[in-house]
């Protein structure tokens, strides 16, 4: 598996999505993989990130491909490094997150050129952000998206080798609420409790989750406050809000706007700001002909799933792409030490993902 020894290189050298330094670096070394099959390649400079790389091969009719991958990590330098393995497993940071899934990608399309001698209609994005949110990249991602019939995208793949059709929406939002100070002895009445406010509201706010739908609210972090003898001025509440539909996306928007407006402690005001970051990706029928097309041409049988968690398969989703997701290796213990992909995995993702090329080229998928 000599594609073992180009992970390691490439998860040898530390990507935190801050470290741009690093995260260049692994771009560099993805750019010499990919001109010798033919491809062309943009880079998207950015000053204090890593840039986002956009790979285009030759255009002919026929459909289109994207593939889609990050090159940032999770962990700054000194927190987690290395790579090593053992019979079965690899680890590292990255590994299954997603540089392993960017090795699967190139593999698959070095199969594909030595086969055909070309690579026509499948392009590669790798951005630099996407463990950040991909505050950045999202704007990349969805205009890119929109002039290709389908996307692959090379996050891990489930536990079963299951795809992934649909991933629940995510937003974070940052509610600031202000108060009025006064001395809790001797002029408590004087006092707007900002802190009492923000009680209320997170309690409204928690109370929009509904797991039956798969939507929930987290107020993650609570800030406010003086001291003990200070009736708060101030106080801020971090959630965020997760949803598996544009139905429930559209009730719990409405009801935050609501429970920002109102002032359950008389005088407070509060002022609500951040947003959805990354809409949410649902199957939908041009999906489902998507994967029948795979299976048919490629005789296999694919498993699927939906996930909580989000990534660049929604943004892609929601510029209105036919997306699949978990095209990568199977792993676990992403965003952690204990981070590991599954060896034998990469062929069978490798084989895969070649196949579908292959379809591609031939007009039948």
């Amino acid at each position: 598996m000599k594609f073992l020894k180009e992970l390691k290189q490439l998860v040898e050298i530390n990507s935190y999505t801050a470290n741009k330094a690093g995260v260049d670096k692994n771009g560099e070394i993805y750019i010499t993989k990919m001109i010798p099959l033919g491809f062309e390649h943009e880079i998207f400079e950015r000053e204090n990130i890593g840039n986002h790389i956009l790979f285009t091969s030759s255009k002919k009719e026929g459909k289109k491909l994207l593939l889609l991958g990050h090159m940032d990590t999770v962990f700054p330098e000194g927190t987690f490094e290395g790579f090593s393995e053992d019979e079965e497993w690899v680890y590292g940071p990255g590994v299954c997150d997603m540089k392993g899934g960017n090795i699967v990608a190139i593999e698959a399309l070095r199969e594909h050129f030595y086969k055909y001698g070309k690579i026509e209609n499948i392009d590669f994005l790798l951005v630099s952000d996407e463990e950040a949110g991909s505050d950045d990249s999202k704007l990349i991602t969805a205009e890119l998206a929109k002039e290709y019939d389908y996307a692959l995208v090379y996050e891990a793949a489930g536990k079963d080798m299951e795809v992934v059709i649909g991933r629940k929406g995510a937003g974070t939002f940052f509610l600031d609420i202000e108060g009025k100070p006064a001395h809790a002895g001797n002029n408590y009445a004087l006092g707007i409790d900002a802190n009492l406010e923000a009680s209320y509201k997170l309690q409204e706010l928690v109370n929009l989750t509904d797991l039956e739908k798969g939507t929930t609210v987290n107020v993650g972090k609570i800030e406010g406050g003086v001291g003990a003898n200070t009736i708060s001025p101030y106080a801020k509440l971090t959630f965020e809000a997760r949803y598996t539909s544009t139905n429930e996306r559209d009730r719990v928007l409405k009801k935050i706007d609501q429970i920002v407006k109102i002032s359950y402690v008389k005088g407070s005001k509060s002022i609500l700001s951040g947003g959805i970051q990354r809409d949410v990706m649902q199957p939908s029928h041009e999906q489902k002909a998507f994967i029948k097309n795979i299976e048919d041409y490629c005789k296999v049988k694919l498993k699927t799933e939906r996930r909580g968690g989000v990534s660049d398969a929604n943004i892609v989703a929601s510029a209105g792409t036919v997306v699949l997701d978990g095209f990568g290796p199977f792993g676990d213990g992403d965003h952690t030490k204990k981070e590991r992909a599954l060896k034998k995995s990469f062929k069978e993702r490798i084989e895969l993902s070649a196949k579908i090329f292959e379809g591609i080229a031939e007009g039948k998928i």
